[in-house]
């Protein structure tokens, strides 16, 4: 059996996971940082980079202990080294860098993005999350009676993905359609040219007055409200285009919750905001925002699977999957109508579980099994990238 140690500090989370090369995970430990970003209503980079320097040991040192595992035991060392933060990253790249290098153990750098297009094979839903204060957050474990209870489609009992597939990441920084061939083989088709969704619900978030992180929070009111209550824009730019574009959206339910603005600039003034609406408008406005948005993700996907009705490249090998990854992807309805869209066109669905939607170590650990088995490893020189390989 072959282990990987992983680690993952590209933006707000600090993980280690240890994966064995069934991609059975062993541990898989989170560090959040939420409550040091609430306030600003997002990730302030030194905040988040100083956080990581803090829970980086004990955070490894947590994930070795619950797999059972010495150092001695491991085979490699693998870090998400893009794209990301370049604060965060560093630190998770020294640290992996040190660890491998007083091990004698191969150094494996891993794409973010492919990443989380491996997270929906990884085995175990088992994990702990951390909060960033003195006291620890609650150990969570997420199994499919979680599902049933919050009416979501639980993760895919048969994990492994027929290929070719289409890809989809939806996170906080990324929302991009990809052509996958194999875990390794992606070809880029679109993304976001302004908010990625995950941004997009946590400012719908701040105009809703929910708090933030945004998505959870929306996701959650969401399943209290009419979706079809507001009427709200469905963003598809040209319509042979397979990017994305939430920024209009988000324009649409600020306007719509606090009326049209007065004056220009900072100088701008709103007649209202969401103090002025009852608990039964929130739902509705949440609710519709995320129809919506999730309108817009299906038509994309609907074009992706179909590009000779856009006047798109077709497929050499028709697609048999769809997978879903990024932190988004944990949201429920996103969930239900990719599974039912999959369905419909009689593809697989690979969902991740829920602990492997975040940014976590396990899904870095994962992929880079196939790396190592490509005999794919880097040295001390490997850099931090700010964007994605793909």
């Amino acid at each position: 059996m072959t282990l990987i140690l992983g680690l993952e500090t590209s933006c707000d989370e600090t993980a280690a996971a240890v994966v064995d090369d069934t991609l059975h995970v062993h541990s898989n430990v989170v560090a959040t940082q939420f409550d040091l970003h609430e306030r600003y209503a997002g990730v302030v980079p030194e905040i988040a980079s100083r956080a990581h320097l803090e829970k980086i040991t004990p955070v490894v040192t947590e994930a070795l202990e619950r797999a059972s595992v010495d150092v001695r035991d491991l085979d490699a060392v693998a870090v998400g080294h893009r794209p990301g933060l370049v604060g965060s990253l560093i630190v998770g790249v020294a640290a992996a860098k040190a660890l491998a290098w007083s091990l004698n153990l191969p150094l494996i750098g891993v794409d973010h993005v492919e990443a989380h297009l491996s997270a929906a094979s990884l085995r175990g839903t088992g994990y702990r999350v951390q909060g960033s204060g003195e006291q620890d957050k609650s150990e969570t474990r997420v199994n499919p009676e979680h599902f049933s209870r919050h009416g979501a489609v639980p993760p895919n009992p048969e994990p492994r993905t027929p290929y070719p597939a289409l890809g989809l990441v939806v996170s906080g920084g990324h929302t991009s359609l990809y052509r996958v061939h194999g875990p390794r083989q992606l070809e880029f088709l679109g993304r976001t040219i302004d908010d990625a969704l995950g941004e997009a619900f946590d400012k719908a978030a701040v105009i809703l007055g929910l708090g933030y992180p945004g998505g959870p929070r929306i996701d959650e009111r969401s399943t209290q409200g009419d979706p079809a209550a507001v009427d709200l824009p469905r963003p598809l730019l040209d319509k042979d285009s397979l990017d994305f574009s939430f920024s209009g959206l988000k324009t649409a339910l600020l306007y719509a919750v606090r009326g049209q603005p007065v004056g220009r600039g900072k100088d701008a003034r709103f007649e209202r905001d969401h103090t002025h609406l009852t608990e039964p408008q929130i739902a509705d406005f949440a609710a519709s925002f995320q129809a919506a948005a999730v309108d817009v993700v299906i038509e994309k996907l609907n074009r992706a699977l179909y590009p000779e009705a856009h006047g798109l490249n077709p497929w050499t090998t028709k697609p048999r999957s769809i997978i879903l990854g990024g932190g988004v992807s944990a949201n429920r309805e996103l969930r239900r109508r990719v599974q039912t869209f999959a369905g419909d066109h009689g593809l697989a669905c690979r969902l991740p579980d829920p602990a492997f939607c975040i940014d976590n170590a396990a899904m870095i650990a994962g992929h880079a099994h196939a790396l190592l088995a490509e005999g794919d490893t880097a040295d001390l020189t490997l850099p931090v990238i700010a964007t994605t390989r793909v």
